[in-house]
This record gives C-alpha cells, sequence and structure tokens, in this order.
C-alpha cells in the first residue's frame, strides 16, 4: 500500500524501519516527503500559521509527527485528526553561544529566543520557563525550523535558540552553550481519510524499529545523516557521539493530557486558530489501530 510520510527528522524510528525493511514487511510501500521535511528544517520568516511547509502538505495524504501541543493546535484548527494510539518522547534544549552572558533560565528574561511558530521549539518555551520568570518575560521570536534556528545562532543573529534533536548534538559538538534541557512529547497527526492499514502498518514499523534501537543504537547513529539540514553538509559531525533522539512509546495519550494542552495554549494567547476542541472529534479512529479492542 503506498503510504506518504513526512519525517520529522527528531529521531531515527523512520529511517531504520526503511534500511531494515520494516515498511515492506508491514505492506506499505513508503514514500519519503522530503520537500515538505527539508521545509520543516528552513526558515519560516514572513511565514504565517496555514503557511508552514507542514500546513501545506496537511491537505495531501501525508503522515506528520508535531510536538503534543502542536499536533492538537492544528488538529483543532482543521489540519487533520490526532492518532491516540502512541506518542514520541523527544529532548528539548535552549542553547546560546559560549560567549554570552546567559548562563542560567533567569537571564533569558525578556531576551527573545529563537523558535519555529506553533511548533514543539515554540511551545516549549513557555511551558518549560514560567517557572523562572513571569510569562509576559518570556519572548519569542519565529526564526523557523531546525536547521534555520542553529544557524540563525551561529550568525549571532539571535541570543538563544530553542533546539531539537539533532540540533541539540550539533550545538554540542560546536561548543554552545546548553541553558536549559528537558523532554516532551510527540503526537502523529494524518488526513481524516487516512487508510487504517495504512497508519497501523507505519505505526507497527516503528515499534519495531524502537526494539531495534533499543538493541544496538550504535549501528544505526550514522542515519542521523539524514537529518543534517544542506547549509551544514559541509560540517564534520561526529555522528558516534550523537544521542539518540525521540523514542517510539507504543501506548495511548492520556485523555487528561488533551485537556491540559486546551488550557494552556489558551492561557498563552496562542488559542486563536482553534476550532473544534473536543477530543472525540479530533481523534483518529481505525480498526485496532494499537493492537487492542
Amino acid at each position: 500500500m503506498k503510504t506518504r510520510i513526512a519525517p520529522k527528522g527528531m529521531g531515527l524510528n523512520d529511517f531504520v524501519a526503511l534500511e531494515e525493511g520494516l515498511f515492506a514487511e508491514e505492506g506499505l510501500d513508503i514514500e519519503f516527503d522530503w520537500k515538505t521535511f527539508r521545509g520543516t528544517q528552513s526558515s519560516w520568516k514572513g511565514l504565517q500559521y496555514y503557511e508552514r511547509p507542514q500546513d501545506k502538505a496537511a491537505g495531501e495524504q501525508v503522515i506528520q509527527c508535531a510536538c503534543l501541543w502542536g499536533t492538537i493546535s492544528n488538529a483543532s484548527a482543521g489540519m487533520g485528526l490526532i492518532v491516540p494510539d502512541c506518542y514520541g518522547i523527544s529532548p528539548w534544549s535552549i542553547f546560546v553561544s559560549p560567549d554570552s552572558d546567559i548562563r542560567k533560565p533567569e537571564d533569558l528574561r525578556d531576551v527573545p529566543i529563537a523558535v519555529g511558530m506553533r511548533a514543539g521549539s515554540h511551545f516549549n518555551v513557555p511551558y518549560r520557563l514560567e517557572k523562572y520568570m513571569p510569562l509576559e518575560n518570556i519572548k519569542t521570536v519565529n526564526v523557523g525550523g531546525f536547521g534555520a534556528r542553529l544557524k540563525a545562532l551561529l550568525e549571532d543573529e539571535v541570543e538563544a535558540a530553542s533546539l531539537l534533536p539533532p540540533q541539540i548534538d550539533m550545538a554540542r559538538q560546536l561548543g554552545l552553550r546548553e541553558i536549559i534541557a528537558d523532554e516532551f512529547k510527540t503526537l502523529w497527526w494524518v488526513p481524516e481519510a487516512a487508510p487504517g492499514a495504512s497508519v497501523v502498518g507505519y505505526l507497527r514499523a516503528l515499534d519495531r524499529a524502537e526494539r531495534l534501537l533499543e538493541a544496538d543504537l550504535p549501528k544505526y547513529l550514522p542515519l542521523w545523516k539524514h537529518c543534517i539540514p544542506p547549509e551544514f553538509d559541509d560540517r564534520q559531525w561526529d555522528l558516534s557521539q550523537f544521542s539518540r533522539g525521540e523514542r517510539f512509546v507504543y501506548q495511548p495519550i492520556r485523555r487528561e493530557e488533551f485537556d491540559e494542552v486546551m488550557q494552556q495554549v489558551e492561557r498563552w494567547g496562542l488559542d486563536e486558530y482553534l476550532k473544534d476542541r473536543s477530543f472525540e472529534n479530533l481523534v483518529y479512529r481505525s480498526n485496532n489501530a494499537c493492537g487492542q479492542d
């Protein structure tokens, strides 16, 4: 079955599943949407919501994944349905240059932080920094995708950047200073008409890839080469020293997490695009998608 995937590059499961033939064993003919993938790494300056690369792909038959907050917000805004049967867990960090005066989270007060608008790098900033300062003192600037934020930091366009894998490991190898680190959940989102067999087969392949990564991570670390943005190809990265990035967890998200997202996004003033806020209306249901009754 032909299935289009837009890998987000925060983890290796997609690439392991392709390399080891797991998609084919699940009966899937996988096509990676590289245009959307590279778009999510690039600059989003001047782009509004609904104009981001992942938004443009939402009207097509493409399976995507974003942060917990982003996926729920996208679904509520009419760009697909949430797959509630699994989630990812990804690292997140804020970095500054090594000569910056910023040394602890409190020093980020009123400092514009490079983010990708309404994505994991964005939502994590108020979610993680509010315990260090009032919400009104947390500032963000829309730079765009993974590579664009790191590039902006290296070129002194910004003083701080919110980064995800593998840019976290790239920043460490470049000697940048990590100010705060944590983890966050990701969720997959699919078109309303996505075939159940495609979604289920895809998730099973990711879960099988997770087992392989747990068994022999060093074997698969070279696959990070797929996730290095083109503007960094001339650098010599030691992929053997990269961390593993996002982990895949084949367990349902809790309804309470959905409710919390709605409350937080509204409190942050990032809810103007939300329409349907009903969990029941926004979740994708395939036939036995989790292998459970």
